[in-house]
């Protein structure tokens, strides 16, 4: 209901009344003046006269009401210690594919390998659960959709040449924009859910320490609207979730790619490659030729661009 008044005062070119939205959203007057005082708690201005209702300015709020299309979908905080930790609980309860736990902050946000990602106001963080009906020897891929999914939205949206280091980073002039983390809940052959948690450094400020950051409103010399790029990026996920199996995934994944064709060291858990990066595999993993000739296979790791 939320959502269909705002609708209404922002397609109205002036005051609407409480009479004409009762009638036209089919519920008491009584009830447009709780939702309109709800919306006033959640930061919207609305002015009230005798001739009705007037949206005045609207926070900068990932708030469910923004997105009537998602709305039941939506779980949202203002802040939380991590959407991921959240989601993972939604998740073994049986919440539906496509549920997104969104977080204004989060004060123990995190990436890969354990490491924490700072979560400061103005950024978007996300997660989206995932239940494809995969091997787990594909999930790998989740990673890649999802990286070709933040880089596209932001290539459309503000014609940034937005590239992506393997795994899931999201780079723009070299810099890192987007960090993206997977967790999976698998069965040997069965995957019971993927939860795919995005954190964008939209608005947030980049610290002067921070020489390998940046974020949108430092490339765009703006701020951008967090609504309309989640809006997008979700539209966009769900169209590159479709071509998960497909072929068209992994080239649209390579023609964005910064790491092909590189000298890398990949680090992950009790074992380090050194060598060039010359392709993916069918499932996302990274093939490395090293010094000697010998492809070896990385599934996951701190990929480092070397030269």
């Amino acid at each position: 209901m939320k959502a269909e008044i705002l609708k209404a005062l922002r397609e109205s070119e002036g005051y609407i009344s409480g009479e004409k939205l009762s009638k036209s959203l089919g519920t008491s007057r009584v009830s447009i003046w709780k939702h309109i005082r709800d919306l006033k708690r959640d930061g919207y201005v609305i002015e009230a006269s005798p001739r009705g209702y007037r949206l005045v300015s609207s926070p900068d709020l990932l708030l469910p009401c923004e997105f009537p299309d998602l709305e039941p979908k939506i779980h949202h905080f203002h802040e939380v210690s991590s959407t991921m930790d959240i989601a993972r609980e939604l998740a073994r309860n049986g919440v539906e594919e496509g549920t997104l736990v969104i977080a204004e902050r989060q004060t123990t946000g995190r990436g890969r390998l354990s490491r924490e990602w700072q979560s400061p106001q103005g950024g978007i963080y996300f997660t989206i659960v995932l239940r494809p009906r995969i091997s787990p020897v594909y999930a790998p891929r989740i990673n890649l959709m999802a990286s070709v999914a933040v880089a596209n939205t932001i290539r459309r949206l503000f014609g940034l040449n937005a590239e992506l280091k393997w795994p899931n980073d999201v780079l723009i002039g070299g810099k890192k924009v987007c960090g993206i983390l997977a967790e999976m809940d698998a069965e040997t052959d069965t995957v019971n859910f993927v939860n795919v948690g995005i954190g964008i450094n939209a608005n947030s400020p980049i610290s002067q320490l921070e020489h390998t950051a940046t974020s949108l409103k430092e490339e765009l010399g703006r701020e951008i609207s967090r609504k309309e790029f989640l809006r997008s990026l979700v539209r966009e996920i769900n169209e590159q979730y479709a071509l998960l199996t497909r072929t068209e995934l992994l080239e649209e994944w390579k023609n964005l790619s910064v790491t092909l064709n590189k000298w890398v060291r990949v680090i992950s858990l009790g074992e380090t490659m050194e060598g060039q990066a010359i392709d993916i595999d069918a499932s996302g993993a990274l093939l490395i030729r090293d010094k000697d000739g010998l492809v070896r296979t990385a599934l996951a790791g701190d990929c480092i661009h070397l030269r």
